[in-house]
């Protein structure tokens, strides 16, 4: 059943005219002697959503799913909300992992739930359900995707995008990509990934960051014929306005509930790794991926303990006080500068662990993409000699990445 709120036009209007006005209007100062210092001005980044007026046009008189979660908000009204107000037939939501209110554990089986605000069905995309089938698409006319991104191949967010294309393509549906900053959008480092190690948590041959907007990203998995038989979606994707990736940008919300703070943001991509070992990166802790740590480091004297909490129930090592090294001393301004991943820790961790023979699981070569990360690290390859690895690869990847590159 399709359910629509309506509300006051006026007070839609002001609001989005609001969410318009630039905030670059700062003044020139002026020292002692009444002398003007120049002072550069930067033109606030607008992103995607916000551009109502290009993507509104699509909707009309269109039945319309969202792809979104608690990041899909144009500033402090969600994009459901927003549509509704102008009276977009909306007929479903569909979310990824962490579901639609983004405090599910990574992993963790999300069920399908009617939204009690607006009474839509909301779909999980996460578990047995990956990819929207023929029956949950045979009301549905455009797919409109708004989700926050962090640029990392291992982030299960653009395999979700993958499999909406997809379905997509094969159902004859339309898909518009409502683009976003990618705060680590800033640098391409890692290895790319090898088909032999293929899965949710990485499906095409990038590097772990691949450097590119969601938006961007999705052109590639068209252009690229990365979608099942080769089909390719019907693809829009609004621009952000006055963002180049050379620009830095903040998350206004979390992107999943252990990436809480720019800081695990700027990390994850290094820490991530340690997913795939028996060490912890904090979950369960108020800094999940600013800190690593086991019970067996004792020779670090910085030490937490997991517990439970919203978005890590079970945590690794739950209840165990594990000895490490804390990262969420490092200030924001010097992670910004981070252009590269930063193994230092991983070996680090792998020469001191007491038994190397278990430090690696099998999740540890999905998460890098191949087994020859592993194998480096066992052979005590240096950190420049692993980097030297990637470089040919690198350079063939960055000759893909520029075609689809709408950003500076």
């Amino acid at each position: 059943m399709i359910k629509q709120l309506r509300y006051t036009k006026w007070s839609l209007l002001v609001f989005i005219f609001q969410m318009n006005i630039s905030c670059s209007s700062a003044q020139p100062k002026t020292d002692g002697n009444e002398q003007k210092v120049e002072e550069t001005i930067e033109e606030t980044i607008v992103l995607g959503n916000r551009r109502l007026n290009e993507y509104l046009p699509f909707l009309k008189n269109k039945r319309v799913a969202i792809v979104g979660n608690h990041t899909s908000f144009i500033g402090e009204t969600h994009l459901v909300d927003s549509l509704l107000a102008l009276n977009t037939t909306i007929v479903k939501v569909f979310s990824p992992e962490h579901g639609f209110r983004g405090v599910a554990d990574a992993g963790e089986k999300v069920n399908n739930e009617i939204d009690p605000k607006t009474g839509l069905e909301i779909i999980s995309l996460y578990g047995n359900n990956k990819k929207p089938s023929t029956q949950q698409l045979s009301d549905v006319d455009i797919l409109l995707f708004d989700i926050r991104d962090v640029g990392v191949r291992f982030y299960t967010y653009i395999s979700t995008l993958h499999y909406v294309m997809e379905a997509a393509a094969e159902q004859g549906k339309r898909v518009i990509v409502l683009d976003r900053p990618n705060p680590n959008g800033h640098y391409v480092d890692g290895p790319i990934l090898k088909r032999s190690q293929k899965s949710f948590i990485g499906l095409h041959p990038v590097p772990i960051v691949h450097g590119m907007t969601i938006g961007e990203y999705a052109n590639m998995i068209n252009g690229e014929l990365w979608l099942k038989n080769g089909v390719t979606a019907d693809l829009t994707v609004i621009a952000c306005e006055n963002y180049s990736h050379n620009r830095l940008y903040e998350l206004e919300r979390a992107p999943s509930p252990n990436l809480p703070n720019m800081k695990s943001v700027y990390l994850y991509p290094s820490l991530c790794f340690f997913e795939g070992t028996p060490i912890s990166v904090g979950r369960g802790t108020n800094k999940p991926f600013q800190q690593i740590g086991h019970p067996s480091m004792n020779s670090f004297s910085y030490n937490f303990t997991p517990k439970s909490n919203v978005g890590a129930k079970n945590p690794k090592l739950k209840g165990e006080s594990c000895f490490g090294i804390d990262l969420s001393s490092l200030t924001e301004e010097e992670l910004k500068k981070w252009d590269q991943l930063n193994l230092s820790f991983l070996i680090r961790f792998y020469q001191q662990y007491p038994q190397k023979d278990k430090f690696f699981t099998n999740f540890f070569n999905l998460l890098a993409g191949n087994k020859a990360l592993q194998t480096a690290i066992k052979a005590e390859k240096t950190e420049l000699e692993i980097r030297n690895s990637w470089k040919e690869g690198l350079e063939r990847y960055h000759i893909v990445r520029n075609k689809y590159l709408l950003y500076d």
